[in-house]
This record gives structure tokens, C-alpha cells and sequence, in this order.
């Protein structure tokens, strides 16, 4: 499978927390040929299984993305909204949005606003419409936006909107393709609701009550211009293999072996350690009795604006470290 075409058609699916229903289609036909068998539960996770003897694995990737819900429109047409998720206010001037029937406009802040007090509550999006009336006639209270804007290569990085967490997504499906034997029984879960609070996550682990765990999700990049240093990876040093974030302290074993596994397989590694912001991690270490859970983080530069950048050698190199995570012997 070729990344960029993953993300293209991962990004066309409107997918913000809690209406996942458009991605879930689409990955369960992109998981489809390397797959035992497939199911959807209540809340919306695809639970793509390989069936094996050995000890239960579960992967974790959340397909939901952050976006807006509409609150109030008013008598001019601007669409006021609310936030799904981490919306932070000067990230978004000026950015396209598109609404699941296919309404476009733009996320607009008034000339009246202090820019040093920008909060998200001053900003509103302008559909095109003349009043209120025909507002009303393209969206209505309920409905829900995400960004529209466009996904391009730079060099070997790709940007994009939603690389939190599609191109975590993509890693999974990467690996379910290089998988060639395993002999651990495996469940590859693309979950939803994370950016609302790990919600997919918990109720998957709970069903699934792995052994062991692996959560796959982006990372702060610490090369930014201006960092203040609250992560510790760089683009293009490799997978990250994550210590802890404000939600995890991986286990020492997993860390351990991920490790170990990236070194026998000459897998660039990197370690990942953010001071804020957290994962799926979070929710399946704690499930039932505990989990042995790790973290395989590809690093992200921009999280949560509408353009985010990945290098495609990290991603690579996180596909191959799952792979052979799945496909190691581990104790039962």
C-alpha cells in the first residue's frame, strides 16, 4: 500500500469524534485482504483480526479527528460552533472547512478581535450565505465540520490535515501488509473517539483483554523552530518508542522489547517522551487487571492545525517495528 494514497483517502472520510461511521468503511476495505476477520462494535471500532495460538496483541490507532459542531447561526448566516476535541484559536484564521453534506466555508475571525486574546469562541465560519435563512437551508445545529485543506510532499515529508492520527492508521494497515507469520493471536483496532477521551480504547480492551498492547499515535517533534524542549523526537530520526506522556508510563518490558526488536532488524528508533497530551495507552493499560502496553509514535510537527507534517521514513520505520512486534515470540 502506498502512504500518500492511505492519507488521501483517509482524509476525504468526514471522521470527527463520534461519527466515524465514513472511515471505518474505508478501512475495513483497505484491512480487508489481510485480515481474518472484521467487526465493528457499538461504539464504532474496527477490530481487524489475525487469528493465532499464542498470547492475545492489540494494536491501537484512532481513526477520529478533531473538528467543530455548529451551536448557533446567526441572522447575517455565520455559523457559530463549538470545539470536538483540541481546536486552539490562532491556529485556525482563515482555514477552509467542509460539513458532511458537502458545505464549505471559512473559519473567520472578526476584525473587532484582540489578536493576543484570541479565544475560539470569537471565531465563526461564513458559508457563503446572505441571512440567516439560507444558513439554515445548508447546515443546521448539530452538524459537524473539519478541515479541508489540501495534502502535498515536501522533500520526503508529507503535510496534511489529520496526520493525527490518519497516518497512524496507515502504519497499521502498512503492517498488516508486511506481516508475513505470527503465531500470537492478533487484534489490529482502529478506535474512535480518542480525541474526546480514549473512549473507543477503553471499551476495545475491555472486549479484546489483551496481553499485551501497542498504541500507535503521533508525537511532539522537539525540532521546531522555537521549541521549548517538552518532547524529545525529530523528524526523520526514526520510529519513537514511548516512555511515557501525561496518560502512560509504558511498561519497562515493552519498552525493552521494542527496542531489542529495532536493533535485530536495524529499524531506526528514537526515544519519546512528551510533557503533555497523551494516547490510547492511556486507557488499555488500566484495563481489567492491567496490560503490558507500549507505544510505537511517529513524529509530528503542527499537531492539531490544519497542517500537519510527518516524514515518510518514520512512518516506514514505525510500520516495520510493529510488524515485528506482531510477529515476535512472546510469553503467553
Amino acid at each position: 500500500m502506498d502512504i500518500v494514497k492511505i492519507i488521501e483517502t483517509l482524509n476525504a472520510c468526514h471522521a470527527p469524534s463520534g461519527n466515524e461511521r465514513e472511515i471505518a468503511q474505508a478501512i475495513q476495505t483497505l484491512a480487508a485482504p489481510y485480515a481474518d476477520h472484521i467487526s465493528v462494535d457499538t461504539l464504532g471500532n474496527v477490530i481487524v483480526h489475525r487469528k493465532g495460538s499464542g498470547p492475545k496483541v492489540m494494536f491501537a490507532a484512532h481513526m477520529d479527528s478533531i473538528g467543530g459542531i455548529v451551536t448557533h447561526v446567526d441572522e447575517k448566516g455565520f455559523v457559530r460552533f463549538g470545539a470536538i476535541g483540541g481546536l486552539h484559536a490562532p491556529d485556525l484564521a482563515a482555514t477552509p472547512v467542509r460539513f458532511q453534506n458537502g458545505t464549505r466555508g471559512v473559519l473567520c475571525v472578526p476584525e473587532s478581535a484582540d489578536p493576543k486574546e484570541l479565544k475560539l469562541d470569537d471565531l465563526y465560519v461564513d458559508i457563503g450565505a446572505c441571512d440567516e435563512a439560507e444558513a439554515r437551508s445548508q447546515v443546521t445545529l448539530g452538524d459537524t465540520f473539519v478541515y479541508d485543506t489540501a495534502s502535498f510532499m515536501a522533500g520526503k515529508r508529507m503535510v496534511a490535515p489529520y496526520m493525527d492520527n490518519h497516518i497512524s492508521c496507515a502504519v497499521l494497515l502498512l503492517a498488516l501488509e508486511q506481516l508475513q507469520k505470527s503465531e500470537n493471536d492478533l487484534y489490529f483496532v482502529f478506535t474512535v473517539q480518542e480525541e474526546v477521551g480514549l473512549r473507543g480504547a477503553k471499551t476495545a480492551a475491555f472486549a479484546i483483554d489483551p496481553a499485551y498492547a501497542i498504541a500507535v499515535d503521533v508525537t511532539s517533534a522537539d525540532d521546531e523552530l522555537g521549541s521549548k524542549h517538552t518532547a524529545t523526537s525529530k523528524l526523520g530520526a526514526g520510529a519513537a518508542v514511548k516512555v511515557m506522556d501525561r496518560s502512560v508510563l509504558c511498561h519497562p518490558s515493552m519498552v525493552q522489547k521494542l527496542n531489542a526488536l529495532a536493533k535485530e532488524q536495524g529499524i531506526p528508533v528514537q526515544g519519546d517522551i512528551i510533557k503533555a497530551g497523551g494516547t490510547d495507552a492511556g486507557a488499555i493499560h488500566q484495563s481489567r487487571a492491567g496490560v503490558y502496553t507500549g507505544g510505537i509514535s511517529i513524529p509530528c510537527r503542527y499537531i492539531h492545525t490544519p497542517q500537519e507534517m510527518v516524514d515518510l521514513r518514520d512512518v516506514e520505520a514505525c510500520a516495520k517495528l510493529a510488524a515485528a512486534f506482531a510477529g515476535a515470540a512472546l510469553e503467553g
